[in-house]
């Protein structure tokens, strides 16, 4: 692994803190020559990327770094492999990167673990009112009559089926849930395997008591989920979206919440961040995060290690943990 050039586009702002500290620093320096992008603030322009990339073998990007286009690969003369700190690499790696047969990792699993640990914990929340009992004793109000839900036996629907599903579906076995999915990709080994039913939308949005969404923001998947679809929900059911806010029609969205007794969790929105006035700030049935369903903070040092692991295993020739195929890839969110 003599000789290696590596170089790493994040800016040294808080987030590059919560992806490296000194020994994943030292990890990576150990078995590299690596170029650090020493801005406290800034991603590289195209010009400094094109400029940096020359000679480099492995490239390391994060959030906001600029699509590894033509423009940029005409210059990246050594590049062998792109290790993406984030999980969908959809907005970063393009075709032309697979086609000139450049490997890509990603901490897309390692994400996807901890979103679909957001998931239960939203599901838990609204189902059992957490934040409103918790908000109530703050201002000394004791309960004289309440009432809850559980997760336990739910009915639940799952729209779109990748990483994140995969692993929801696991951690959602112990609360014996009964199971349909909507996807274009899952199989029927797949669907037998967990005791799940195939589905359709209208049949999904009208029988189960949860609905989690799960699509990739693509271009067929825009305002998806309608009106006429969030009017299905029956009363007192639930839905959590940790996917993308444009998934689902959001202006519809708010008047169906607005008039109709059932409730969401939301993690992400059309507009983010969710402006101060939007309509959803005023409905008491829904729970509303800033897009952080995952990977919680903590896990992020875990990622880097995980595609720093993935390098040395490619420079050694061995079968790489993290890898995106281009069909993979082409399936994420954009």
């Amino acid at each position: 692994m003599d000789n290696i050039k590596v170089l790493v586009t994040m800016p040294m702002h808080s987030v590059f803190h919560t992806f490296f500290n000194q020994e994943l620093v030292q990890e990576l320096e150990q078995f590299a020559d690596v170029s650090w992008n020493t801005s406290p603030t800034e991603q590289f322009t195209k010009e400094e990327l094109c400029e940096k990339i020359r000679d480099v073998d492995i490239i390391v990007t994060g959030w906001g770094t600029l699509p590894l286009d033509e423009e940029v690969l005409r210059h990246a003369d050594k590049l062998r492999m792109v290790a993406h700190t984030g999980g969908s690499v959809n907005p970063y790696v393009t075709d032309a990167v697979y086609e000139r047969g450049i490997r890509v990792v990603s901490g897309n699993n390692l994400f996807a673990e901890s979103v679909a640990e957001g998931v239960i914990a939203y599901a838990l929340a609204s189902l059992r009112d957490i934040p409103k009992y918790s908000q109530d004793l703050k201002q000394g109000i004791w309960p004289s009559s309440y009432y809850n839900k559980g997760l336990l036996d739910k009915r639940i629907g799952i729209v779109g089926y990748g990483m994140i599903s995969r692993y929801t579906v696991e951690m959602l076995k112990p609360f014996r849930p009964r199971i349909k999915v909507y996807s274009r990709h899952i199989s029927q080994e797949e669907l037998d395997r967990h005791q799940m039913t195939r589905a359709d939308l209208e049949d999904i949005f009208s029988t189960c008591d949860i609905v989690s969404i799960h699509a990739a923001r693509t271009p067929d998947t825009h305002h998806m989920i309608t009106e006429e679809l969030l009017n299905r929900m029956p009363e007192g059911s639930l839905l959590i979206n940790t996917a993308r806010g444009a998934i689902i029609d959001e202006e519809a969205m708010c008047r169906v919440l607005a008039n109709r007794p059932i409730y969401a969790v939301l993690d992400v929105f059309e507009a983010e961040p969710l402006p101060s006035n939007h309509p959803l700030t005023k409905l008491d049935n829904v729970i509303l995060m800033p897009h952080m369903g995952g990977p919680t903070v903590d896990r992020r040092f875990m990622v880097t290690k995980q595609v720093i692991g993935d390098m040395k295993r490619f420079l050694n020739g061995e079968p790489l943990i993290c890898e995106i195929s281009q069909a993979y890839a082409n399936q994420m969110t954009r």
